[in-house]
């Protein structure tokens, strides 16, 4: 059964690809998603939110240089996870906390994995492997 408090934060320019992440969210039973388009609501929610994020999914052109997402994410205290989808430029890490996908967009199978991570009480069927 998944962890329906999980607080799960979408961060895409792209409306229809936000949507989609969700979906898969949704699919799975994890509906506390905010969707966001830019990285400056990202980190409004972040920095002034008051709440920590168990999972951050965030397309890596959305940063455009401007802040190197992996450590942003490795070293700050209100998010626990991250996934930087379509991150061909972005150093792979060796941390569970964040992972890079080199996929334009991550589907159901990744986002199942990633949960199998974050959210250890559900019961995930298959082998678990690692984001490429």
């Amino acid at each position: 059964m998944p962890n329906k408090a999980l607080r799960i934060l979408i961060a895409d320019e792209q409306h229809f690809q936000r949507m989609r992440i969700e979906r898969l969210f949704n699919r799975l039973d994890y509906y506390r998603v905010a969707p966001v388009q830019s990285l400056a609501e990202l980190l409004t929610l972040i920095e002034y939110g008051g709440v920590s994020f168990d999972l951050v999914v965030i397309n890596a052109a959305l940063s455009d240089g401007a802040l190197d997402l992996r450590d942003f994410f490795l070293d700050h205290p209100q998010v626990h996870h991250a996934l930087i989808y379509d991150g061909l430029l972005i150093p792979a890490c060796g941390q569970q906390k964040v992972q890079v996908s080199a996929a334009a967009l991550p589907d159901l199978a990744c986002i199942q994995r990633l949960m199998a991570t974050v959210d250890p009480q559900l019961p995930f069927v298959g082998t678990v492997i690692s984001v490429r």
